[in-house]
Parts: C-alpha cells; structure tokens; sequence
C-alpha cells in the first residue's frame, strides 16, 4: 500500500522564540518511541533547532489528530496549543519543504550553514533509533545531496544578509571593542534572536529582557543571553553601553527622560539600534548629546542593497531545487513498488531453483562446472524475461500509474501474500 509523507512544524514564521520553547522535546528518544507507538507512523525523523521543532512521518493512513495528542502528551502542552501554531505540508509539499531546508532558503538567514548539518544529526538519529525506514533515509538522503548541490552551485551561504546580523554589523563599525561593551537586547521575537545569534557568534556577552521575566528565560535558553527582569533594565541605562531593541510594543520603550537621565549619571555615551516595526525608540532621543540612534529603515535600506546584490543566487538556488524535486518525488514513488519487484523475484527464483534440481536430478548430473553453467543460464533466463516487466513497473510508479501497480499487485497476488 501507498505511504504517505507527513510534516508537521511549528516554527519562527508563525510562533516567536519563546513560544517555540513550549513545543520541543526534552527527551528526543522517548518522543521518538512515543510517536511511533502512539501517532500511527511507521517511521519518523524529528528536527529540532532554536527557530523551529519539526516532525517527518511517514505512515499507510495519516491521523493528524493522534499526531497531534501525542506530540501535546510528549511536551506537555493542551492539543489547542497547535490551533495558530502549527502547519502542515503532505507529499510533495513536504519534500519541497525539506528541499528548502536543506538549501537555506526556509531559514531566518537565508543560506545558513547550520541547519544543514543540524538536518544530517536528525536523520543520524532517527536511523541510530531505527524510528526512520526506507521512505524517509530516501527522501532525507536525497534532500541532503540537494542542498549539498545548492550551496556549492550558488554559494549562497556567503555573506550577511538579515537585519540582526546588519546590526551587529554596524555595531562594531561604531563602538570600539564591542566585545568589552556593556550590551543590552530588549525583545525576544525573530529580530532580536537574529542579534542574539549575531552576538553569540562573535562570542560577545549580552543581557536579554522581555516584559515578562519567563519569556527572557526561555529565549536566554534557546538563544543565549543573560535575562534580567524588564524593570530593572529599563531604569538602569547608565550602564549600558550598546542598546538592541527589537520588538513589537505599541509605544516608546526607550523614552527621551530615562536616556537623558543616563546620560546626566556620567556616562560616555550610548548606541541605540531600534530594530522595531513600529519604532519603540523615542525619536527625541536622538537629540541627546553623546546619543546615537539607528533605526530599521536605516538598517533595512542596508540589508535590502546586501539581499539584492544576492536575489540572482536565491532564483538559482529556487531553481535547482524546482529542478531536482521532480526527481526526489520519482524516487519516493518508486519505493512504492519495490517491495512488488522483490517479492516477485524472490517467488520466481525459488520456483527456479526448485525445478533446477528437478532438472539435474533427472539428468543424473554431478559435475560442479556443468551445474554452476546450468544455473547461471536458468538464472539468465528468469533475469531476460522479467526484466523489462519490472522495470516498466518501476516507471508506472515514477510516473504515478496507480492503475498498473493495482494490475500487477492482483496478478501475483501480492497483497495475500503479505
């Protein structure tokens, strides 16, 4: 019977960072043995990085509801967590997805390095458990050599491009020493983990704040950081050297009185980078001495030259991938048919073999030479004959003849013999 592939994803497109938290797995081997002893897959791969917890199935008959009570009873979540939360992508759509993954093209960079290899460890794991089989080491295998194919052909994971890492960027080019700064990130949503990314990449120590002290915890966790309570952070500026603000508040988190109160403290100085949509930087702030602010329009304009200069490479990465899913998807329907094929040979040649022996039982033949040459032509025989059939089977099932598979499975009685 026809398999089906399933993925199911919660991820930074549609859940901040902190959400994100609620959904992953603390034990990753007793999901696995919980998914397949629960959900109805017979095989799955989990992925799991700090933008996105991803499950791969593949199962006869998908149950989306089972899928989700046991993923909600393996992270200790109420199933209507997943109602604005998580998507699903079926065949196809899921192997494009995976395409897009393995390339860098679904990542928060586009063209990251470290979701491909966080891909490998996933699949590596699954096979180590034996929770993956033959459909999904295919498709995993294959999406693999595909993005492998896409960096390597489009470079594409050559220089930066998102608004945290332009930040950072301009950062450094601004402050002297910003590994010896005082830094502080206020916002836990897809902006401000690109700057924690950033930062922690360049193994520079920063403060995290939210307004609400869990949410810092949990982003710290995943992100990096060390998460100090909102209050305390936003009174306290004349310690802060470096200032990121990335979020999504509806009014002025960094107000002209608390900057100029810093600055009355003594302080040298303070680069602000307002990452908001709307600014959460009072404009007035810009006015005080020693004070400079940028702001996204400032920084987008930045990152928007960077990603054009790059647009070529990603419609060639778009088509690589448009190219190869043709192929990835011939090959996972061939799986379909194989074990078809096999069990036919396999039922065929011990036909053979057992009127071979027949055959030379009559003849009364004891030379070894005769009998290997005997052997190997009924063997050539079978194999000229069956041959062609197979392999036009093979194709039907590339090419989705579904008609045929019925044909052939009911001609050799396949499915009662299973």
């Amino acid at each position: 019977m026809t398999s089906d592939v399933i993925n199911a994803r919660v991820t930074f497109r549609k859940s901040p960072i902190h959400m994100l938290e609620r959904f992953t797995f603390r034990d990753v081997d007793s999901a696995y043995e919980s998914f397949l002893r629960h959900s109805g897959l017979q095989e799955c791969v989990i992925l799991q990085t700090c933008n996105r917890v991803e499950l791969f199935g593949c199962t006869v008959t998908t149950d989306l509801e089972k899928i989700k009570k046991t993923w909600a009873s393996v992270a200790g979540l109420e199933e209507n967590a997943f109602k604005d939360n998580l998507e699903i992508s079926k065949g196809i759509d899921a192997y494009a997805h995976l395409l897009k993954l393995t390339s860098g093209l679904d990542s928060l960079v586009i063209g990251e390095e470290q979701i491909l290899g966080q891909i490998k460890d996933s699949i590596s794991t699954a096979r180590g458990l034996k929770a993956s089989g033959d459909n999904l080491n295919t498709l995993f295998d294959k999406a693999i050599r595909v993005g492998s194919r896409v960096r390597q052909a489009t470079g594409i994971g050559k220089g930066s491009i998102s608004v945290g890492s332009m930040a950072v960027n301009l950062a450094e080019e601004n402050v002297d020493d910003l590994k010896s700064k005082h830094i502080l990130l206020i916002g836990t949503g897809e902006a401000a983990s690109l700057v924690a990314k950033s930062l922690k990449k360049r193994e520079i120590n920063f403060l995290v704040t939210s307004r609400t002290f869990e949410r810092s915890k949990a982003f710290a966790e995943t992100a990096g950081g060390i998460p100090i309570p909102f209050d305390e952070a936003t009174s306290n500026f004349k310690s802060i050297d470096v200032l990121f603000v990335a979020t999504v508040a509806p009014y002025f988190l960094v107000t002209y009185d608390r900057v100029k109160e810093a600055m009355e403290s003594g302080k040298d100085g303070m680069l602000i980078m307002d990452l908001s949509n709307p600014r959460t930087v009072d404009d007035k702030v810009g006015t005080i001495d020693k004070i400079k602010v940028m702001n996204m329009d400032q920084i987008a304009q930045m990152v928007d030259k960077n990603m054009q200069t790059r647009m070529g490479v990603v419609s060639s990465a778009e088509q690589i991938i448009n190219e190869e899913l043709p192929v990835v998807e011939a090959a996972m329907k061939r799986l379909e048919v194989e074990p078809i094929v096999t069990n036919v040979f396999k039922e065929i040649d011990q036909a053979r073999v057992k009127e071979l022996k027949k055959a030379l039982q009559m003849l009364g033949e004891k030379d070894a030479q005769k009998i290997r040459i005997i052997d190997q032509l009924t063997q050539a025989i079978v194999e000229n004959i069956m041959s062609i059939p197979m392999n036009n089977l093979r194709k039907a099932s590339e090419q989705g003849d579904s008609e045929i598979l019925k044909t052939v499975t009911k001609l050799f009685d396949y499915k009662t013999r299973e």
